[in-house]
């Protein structure tokens, strides 16, 4: 029995031997041919310097993927400052022209009461010395009321609402949402030595920035800003701006015009809140350059550097450059 088991295991042991020789031979075998084999091509894009991507793509593959490019065209632009804000509600206001307008009716009244009674004492008819003073007290009580509300109202709109021409048809378009008004600030600490001129509102929703007109400055500070504030006037629109709407908003200083292009929107590539755009630089050629989107146009952004007017910039096809380059990143066998 000994002697059987004894071959049993020299004869596993030479099985378990030849196949380990085997193994080995195929793994060396296998080294070899990847040795003599051309490794896989790597894709077309490269990493250029200045963090700018470069992809290079033949003509035939830009025509089966679909590119498209278009040039550049030039842009000014006003000199602004960004802002944020919101769109007021009209409420306040209206309740305070309210109270005014009851404070300038009773005055009024008074008024006339007391000139009524003034002249029939000095006529010496049927009016006494305590109904002038009644009446005399009336008015001046009323007096009070009307200075006190006329003081809240400009202390907390200040002289862009009570210098409005006729402030009773300006709120009543407030009440009516036909306009409405915005408030834009400044982060705190920094201030306008000169007045902005205009301002423009980027309206969630909306594909374009929408227009406003400048009413001055707000009179009071925002406790949660700490920044200067200005008081803008907008036609109410599609979307409408419902009260409490968060507004970013830029403000338009006088000065020379900044120079610039527009970029389309469609030529934007976007990532990890990041943007950028592909030039054409040739045939086959294309370079990522960074793109800040501080400055919204219609159908588009404003590009004061980096860029130039009839630069080819890709409109379609962006994404898959984007793609490829990253491809371009990775090393085979990772």
């Amino acid at each position: 029995m000994k002697v059987k088991h004894l071959l049993f295991l020299g004869a596993f042991v030479l099985v378990a031997a030849v196949i380990c020789a085997h193994f080995m031979k195929g793994k060396d075998r296998a080294k070899e041919d990847s040795a003599e084999k051309p490794g896989t091509p790597e894709p077309k894009g490269d990493l250029g310097t200045n963090s700018e991507g470069v992809v290079s793509l033949d003509e035939k593959t830009q025509k089966l993927i679909g590119l498209e490019t278009a040039a550049l065209t030039a842009a000014t632009l006003n000199p602004e400052v960004k802002s944020y804000g919101r769109v007021l509600d009209p409420s306040p206001l209206v309740g305070l022209l309210s109270s005014l307008s009851s404070a300038r009716a009773g005055l009024e009244a008074s008024a006339k009461e007391f000139h009524r009674v003034e002249a029939l004492f000095s006529q010496g008819e049927n009016a006494s010395a305590r109904s002038l003073e009644t009446a005399e007290a009336a008015m001046k009580r009323d007096q009070i009321a009307l200075d006190a509300a006329e003081a809240k109202l400009a202390s907390t709109w200040g002289k862009a609402i009570t210098g409005q021409p006729d402030l009773a048809a300006f709120v009543r378009s407030l009440s009516a949402y036909e306009t409405v008004l915005v408030r834009l600030d400044l982060p705190a600490g920094e201030w306008l030595q000169e007045t902005p001129t205009g301002g423009r509102l980027v309206v969630p929703g909306a594909r374009q920035p929408t227009e406003a007109r400048l009413l001055g400055r707000a009179a009071t500070t925002d406790p949660q800003v700490q920044g200067e504030g200005f008081l803008l006037l907008v036609t109410n629109a599609t979307p409408p701006l419902a009260s409490g709407l968060a507004i970013i908003g830029f403000l338009q200083l006088p000065g020379e015009m900044l120079h610039g292009v527009m970029v389309p929107e469609t030529a934007l590539v976007r990532s990890a809140k990041r943007a950028w755009v592909y030039v054409q630089t040739n045939a086959t050629t294309f370079v990522r350059r960074d793109i800040d989107l501080d400055r919204p146009m219609a159908d588009g952004w404003f590009a004061p550097a980096g860029l130039s007017p009839n630069d080819r910039v890709v409109t379609t096809g962006a994404q898959t450059l984007l793609s490829e380059e990253r491809k371009s990143q990775i090393k085979v066998g990772d």
